[in-house]
């Protein structure tokens, strides 16, 4: 199933059941479940307030093949910002929690241009992660990835960046925000080339800013993701990340705690 066909049927509330082609180890790709999770939220608040702020806890793995019940709460709908949560319940529990932070354009006399994004070589340059079935995660079928920053994981060599292009198989229809949450969190966590042998690991908590005015960005474009590691210890790891567009605009910012077993 495309990413396009499950957005559609959380829109409109109608039962969704991730498949496992969207899996990630035994459970859904956390990308995934955190955008169909923010359409829900969206829908619920006023017209002309974009995605400022996303804070996801995965608090249990959302099962693939099991129908996943959304439930949302809007807080508080104030003159210009809309705060709201979500989850995502499985079998009486808990899956997943988000706190959303919406809001509409104001005049401001702060205006802070974006720093460009990092020089990488060009896509066609750079190797690609393949999908090899029960080897990398389910999900990469759908998401191509291209090796620009740092090593791979599991190579035991270390280093404190990661990332490289990326961009859906199947063509969207546009790249919305809920796309462009799909994507910043397809890399595997950065600290994983420490490790010398395939070992779990999994998100723990992620915050996650879109910034607008967002550039205009072609539903077929390659995006560009840097993730650097803060600090990392006691099965623990601390990073943040910048996702840009094809010609260096700032899209959105991440930082990811990471658990590790290994």
């Amino acid at each position: 199933m495309r990413f396009d066909e499950l957005l559609t049927g959380a829109r409109l509330g109608l039962e969704v059941v991730i498949p496992a082609s969207w899996g990630q180890g035994r459970a859904s790709f956390g990308g995934v479940v955190a955008a169909l999770t923010y359409e829900v939220m969206a829908s619920k608040v006023a017209s002309g307030r974009a995605l400022r702020a996303l804070q996801v806890s995965f608090v249990g793995p959302v099962e693939p093949d099991v129908p996943a019940v959304f439930e949302v709460e809007l807080l508080r709908e104030g003159k210009a910002a809309s705060q709201v949560t979500g989850r995502i319940v499985q079998n009486g529990e808990p899956r997943l929690v988000c706190l959303a932070s919406f809001g509409g354009d104001r005049e401001s006399a702060v205006q802070v241009t974006a720093l460009p994004g990092p020089t990488a070589k060009p896509v066609e340059e750079c190797p690609e992660l393949p999908y090899i079935k029960g080897v990398t995660p389910e999900f990469t079928q759908h998401i191509e990835m291209r090796w620009a920053f740092g090593n791979m994981p599991f190579s035991g060599k270390g280093g404190r960046e990661m990332g490289g292009w990326m961009q859906f198989r199947d063509e969207p229809e546009a790249l919305t925000d809920a796309h462009i949450i799909a994507l910043a969190d397809a890399w595997p966590p950065a600290i994983l080339p420490h490790l010398k042998g395939p070992a779990p690991a999994s998100s723990l908590s992620w915050n996650l800013e879109i910034v607008h005015p967002r550039p205009v960005l072609k539903p077929d474009e390659w995006l560009l993701y840097r993730a650097t590691v803060d600090q990392a210890g006691s099965g623990y790891g601390h990073t943040h990340a910048g996702i840009w567009s094809a010609s260096g605009e700032l899209i959105a910012l991440s930082r990811q705690a990471v658990t590790v077993f290994g």
